[in-house]
């Protein structure tokens, strides 16, 4: 599969990247506004092609349980909902966090809370990357603005989740998934094969040789005095994280008076909003987060070190922007706007908010 130029909607790029980046397994529940990644799944047919297997589960939880059981093998296994079945999921997302067991969600995100509407909508975050289930664990969150990022962070993901051993989260929304672009593919990555996948998975449940003992994948431990020396190991692995996997993009910041803080479609809105402003003469600089956690702090300290006031824009009642509070010491006005049930803000509105929320 050679790198070719090609139109397609968010979902269907998730699902292509998939298959492109060697995937073995996709265990997955159809909820709109996802549903194209399984079905362009079930179009391609790729166990004919690559052998990946693609399985409609009963339900989200037994999706996120097949996938527990897949990547505690060693295999490369995803699965993809959306916002209420990905609330479904947080007990098995947990106990993956738990058994450190490297494994893809993608969450593209509709209005809520509960049933609420199919439209999009930002209001997971604080379920994404506070840790929506129980237990002190954190998924690596990547956050795409196009197309392109949906197709090219499930590469991303899968060298994060098997450097970390961790869950690796895609938060999407309804308008990227929908939305159809250009974008290029990649060369295909082949599978692992039996000799790779135990190089890469030693930890595996792939049987058990003469020469060591039983891997056993598990995040049970009636041992308080262990499991809180498993908890340090987790911490510790997630300021690795902090340290190292940040990722972010800064532009027209330099010299800006204000920024726009914002992630995935927001952002684009947000740029819109940014140019409209710089040709009225106000220096308007925009901070995408690119992970949501780890979330870039210093870098934002940097970036807001000599700016008068920060406007997040998030299409919920202001999750993102507690983090923004929190990294900024609260020492610059910052403020928040968004739209709630699936309506998508317009550039217009945002420099709107800007002038009258943060310059007046």
């Amino acid at each position: 599969m050679a790198k070719e130029l090609k139109l397609m909607k968010g979902n269907e790029a998730i699902a292509r990247a998939m298959i492109a980046s060697g995937t073995d397994g996709y265990f997955g529940y159809p909820i709109t506004p996802q549903s194209e990644v399984m079905e362009t799944l079930m179009a391609e047919k790729p166990w004919e092609s690559t052998g990946m297997v693609v399985l409609q589960a009963e339900s989200e939880m037994a999706s996120i349980n097949m996938v527990y059981g897949g990547a505690a093998t060693g295999k490369k296994v995803a699965t993809s909902s959306s916002s209420p079945g990905i609330s479904l999921m947080q007990e098995g997302l947990t106990y993956l966090a738990g058994a450190e067991i490297p494994c893809l969600i993608v969450n593209v995100m509709r209005g809520g809370p509960g049933l609420g509407t199919i439209q999009p909508s930002q209001s997971d975050y604080f379920q994404s990357v506070k840790g929506g289930g129980h237990g002190d664990y954190q998924l690596y969150t990547l956050a795409p603005a196009s197309v392109q990022e949906m197709y090219d962070f499930v590469f991303d993901a899968w060298d994060i989740a098997f450097k970390y051993r961790n869950p690796v989260l895609i938060l999407s929304d309804g308008a990227i998934g929908q939305c159809m672009e250009k974008l290029y593919t990649r060369d295909y990555i082949p599978r692992w094969t039996e000799e790779e996948r135990r190089a890469n998975a030693p930890w595996g449940t792939w049987g058990k040789p003469a020469n060591r003992n039983h891997n056993i994948i598990t995040s049970l431990e009636l041992d308080s005095a262990r499991q809180e020396v498993f908890n340090h190991k987790l911490q510790a692995k997630y300021r690795e994280m902090e340290k190292n996997e940040v990722r972010y993009e800064a532009l027209n910041c330099e010299d800006a008076d204000y920024i726009f803080v914002a992630y995935g479609s927001s952002s684009r809105i947000a740029m819109k909003a940014m140019q409209m402003a710089r040709e009225k003469g106000i220096k308007v600089g925009l901070f995408r987060l690119i992970t949501l956690f780890p979330f870039p702090t210093k870098q934002l300290q940097e970036v807001a070190k000599n700016v008068k006031g920060i406007l997040c824009v998030e299409m919920s009642a202001g999750q993102m922007i507690e983090d923004v509070k929190l990294a900024t010491n609260c020492s610059i006005k910052t403020e928040h706007f968004g739209r709630f049930g699936g309506i998508i803000p317009t550039p217009t509105e945002v420099l709107e908010a800007l002038e009258t929320k943060i310059i007046k």
